[in-house]
């Protein structure tokens, strides 16, 4: 899967400037940048729920930017999406909400959905779950059910947004865990969108930083902590710049004002 040379503008921000990425058969990427970088945006281009104000954008040999939706559920049905809350329907149970995709693009009946249902939560550490109410459920174990949605169809691709956001650091971990379990197991490809450092290096097969809008670097765990990229480094050790800074300095002009 890759973009080229991707554009993509809301308004006057110029969001995605450029970006061209291709993404390892077998590998888990992990995509990192500060907020408003174009991450999520990315993301919603590879499976057609934004279209590039010019690019392309292609899963395997097969240009996907210029499908017709009737064509692009052939795609999508190929890929993955954990959503960053996790999408679950609150009016069906978690069983229900994980068999959905079975029930939309199957013939697969109740009792084969159930079986199959039931492997999947056993896959991402929820056992016997599959009657329960999600409400009911902890943010980990809502994260783990939308993980087995995710996954049952036996997609190619699985593209992360953000799967550790709201998590504690010891749920963050198991999350984790779950990733490259599942990478293994279904020798998955895997597009990891995410702020949590810790979790990119613990994943990662290669990484890459995007830096408004383009790619700022890309590269091996390793190559990201020996970099002396003076943006990367920022980034991976969470440093503001001096202007960052500034903008909290207050305007004293403007409380001389108000106090008169």
């Amino acid at each position: 899967m890759k973009v080229q040379d991707l554009h993509k503008r809301f308004g006057r921000n110029h969001v995605l400037r450029g970006l061209t990425l291709a993404f390892n058969p077998g590998e888990t990427t992990v995509v990192m940048g500060p907020s408003g970088c174009g991450k999520s945006v990315m993301l919603k281009h590879l499976i057609g729920l934004l279209h590039a104000d010019s690019g392309e954008v292609y899963f395997d040999q097969t240009r996907i930017d210029q499908l017709k939706e009737s064509r692009l559920g052939d795609i999508r049905r190929r890929i993955g999406f954990l959503f960053q809350q996790g999408a679950l329907f609150d009016s069906m149970s978690v069983g229900e909400n994980v068999g959905f995709p079975l029930r939309e693009h199957t013939d697969a009946t109740a009792e084969e959905r159930r079986t199959r249902v039931e492997r999947m939560l056993h896959m991402v550490g929820v056992p016997g779950t599959h009657d329960v109410d999600p409400a009911t459920l902890s943010g980990g174990q809502r994260k783990r059910v939308a993980l087995a949605r995710a996954i049952i169809l036996e997609p190619d691709i699985i593209l992360y947004d953000e799967p550790t956001t709201g998590l504690d650091p010891i749920r963050s971990d198991i999350i984790g865990e779950l990733i490259r379990r599942l990478q293994n197991a279904l020798q998955l490809t895997s597009i990891v969108v995410t702020h949590d450092i810790q979790l990119s290096f613990r994943i990662a097969d290669r990484m890459v930083l995007l830096h408004e809008g383009q790619v700022r670097m890309t590269g091996t765990p390793e190559e990201f902590r020996t970099t002396d990229d003076i943006e990367v480094r920022r980034f991976l050790e969470g440093r503001a710049t001096v202007d960052e800074l500034a903008g909290l300095e207050p305007n004293h002009q403007s409380a001389e004002v108000e106090l008169t």
